[in-house]
């Protein structure tokens, strides 16, 4: 069964960074990608960034794009999500998911399990 649990979340100050961790247990598929979305009251659950497993391909999202980093450990099987500069519009509940291609995006329909999210809070 595959699983994913996010940790890493918190409160921080705007300007500040926070590193998040996407564990995953259970995969045994050679190809896939893992996101990181985010989705804040009353919005809509936004891609922000997606690494490949099979090139290490990177995807942002225009919003985070130079703040964040996404990358990944193979040897813990865990994906980060390093997020500097941060501001208070990045507060959200931030969830991780995979999917089973390396072609996905960062649309949610593209993902076939997700994992419990973690909160971000970004004080001005």
């Amino acid at each position: 069964e595959v699983q994913l649990v996010e940790s890493g979340g918190g409160l921080v100050q705007a300007g500040g960074s926070l590193r998040l961790s996407c564990a995953t247990s259970g995969v045994t598929f050679d190809n896939y990608a893992i996101g990181w979305f985010r989705q804040a009251p009353g919005k809509e659950r936004e891609g922000v960034s997606r690494i490949s497993s099979s090139d290490g391909s990177t995807y942002y999202a225009d919003s985070v794009k130079g703040r964040f980093t996404i990358s990944s450990d193979n040897a813990k099987n865990t994906v980060y999500l390093q997020m500097n500069s941060l501001k208070p519009e990045d507060t959200a509940v931030y969830y991780c998911a995979l999917a089973l291609t390396t072609l996905a995006t960062t649309y949610a329909d593209e993902y076939d399990y997700w994992g419990q999210g973690t909160q971000v809070t970004v004080s001005s």
